[in-house]
């Protein structure tokens, strides 16, 4: 198959490097610095399970890129409005579109979503740009766990984590999530393919709505936070909140919020995705991992004061930092 991974940061890169290491036809699409880098040195990829260097192909515009048989968006969720009409062209009638981002994916209530279908999320897609822009029908969910970071342009640290689960929307099997997982575990990842792909994102957001503002607020790693008692107990409520929404959507966490707590605790001095942000001056991926879940508790009247609460004080920190939107 042919990949395209439209956003080659951390995780795009690393994904990118390890497929073209065992031989996948993959492209990577990147901007700025990092573009340049890896266009004149390759990948360099640091981690605990051994260093490495690939040169998969890199490109900086997507115009006359030609068609792809899987394009996986590595973009964060907010690029995603800007970044769907330059990827129209590239999409024929057998391209299957992955999404990556975190938190509400914008096809989340477009197909099964039961009584809440056609339920529309201004926080994660404005106007509904991507939603009328990619047919839900091509789209596969993905949860992806991988704690990377660009420390360099070209230059990608692996910290920890190798699994990627895969899931059709409407929670049925296929074979071309079968495909793409054959693709991405022969490349070194554990690739799972679920049909409770809906049920996982909230098991992910679980962590991310309560981890990643409050990291940007204070600074802290994962395991900081955990075993700070006030701010754990600000992390318990935060996921307290974020489980009555899912509850009042039909969703029954398979894990305790303490057990969601451990398993972040293991993985130790981690600066989350938004802290990352934050110190390189970017934008943060704040309305779809917790806007978005604050405007279905508001629709749903599922009070979330300690939600709010960080919220707002992490849109205020990301307009005062953000160097550029």
């Amino acid at each position: 198959m042919k990949f395209l991974i439209a956003g080659a940061g951390a995780i795009g890169a690393y994904l990118g490097a390890c497929m073209h290491r065992v031989g996948e036809d993959v492209t990577l699409f990147a901007r700025g610095p990092h573009l340049r880098a890896m266009q004149a040195d390759g990948v360099r990829v640091l981690s605990a399970e051994g260093d490495f260097e690939a040169r998969p192909k890199v490109i900086g515009t997507l115009e006359g890129a030609g068609s792809f048989d899987v394009i996986i968006l590595g973009v964060k969720a907010h690029s995603l409005a800007h970044l769907v009409p330059h990827l129209m062209p590239l999409i024929s009638d057998a391209t299957t579109v992955v999404s990556t981002e975190n938190g509400i994916p914008w096809w989340y209530f477009q197909l099964g979503a039961g009584e809440f279908s056609g339920l529309t999320l201004e926080r994660v897609d404005p106007g509904g740009v991507i939603g009328k822009s990619i047919d839900p029908h091509r789209v596969v969910g993905s949860l992806v766990y991988l704690a990377t970071e660009v420390v360099e342009p070209g230059v990608v640290r692996h910290t920890e984590g190798n699994r990627i689960s895969l899931g059709e929307p409407d929670g049925t099997r296929s074979e071309r999530s079968g495909l793409i997982s054959e693709s991405l575990a022969e490349a070194g990842f554990k690739c799972p393919v679920t049909t409770r792909i809906r049920t996982e994102i909230w098991v992910k957001i679980l962590g991310n709505v309560a981890f990643n503002p409050i990291s940007a607020l204070t600074r802290a790693t994962v395991v900081q936070m955990v075993r700070d008692p006030d701010v754990s107990a600000l992390v318990r409520k935060i996921m307290t909140e974020v489980e009555a929404v899912a509850n009042k959507l039909g969703i029954e966490l398979p894990i305790s919020i303490e057990k969601r707590i451990a398993g972040a605790e293991k993985v130790g001095e981690h600066r989350t995705s938004m802290l990352q942000d934050l110190e390189a001056g970017r934008p943060f991926e704040l309305e779809p991992v917790v806007g978005a879940v604050l405007e279905i508790g508001e629709r749903l009247g599922v009070p979330m004061p300690g939600t709010q609460a960080v919220y707002a004080c992490t849109k205020l920190l990301e307009r005062a930092t953000v160097k550029t939107r």
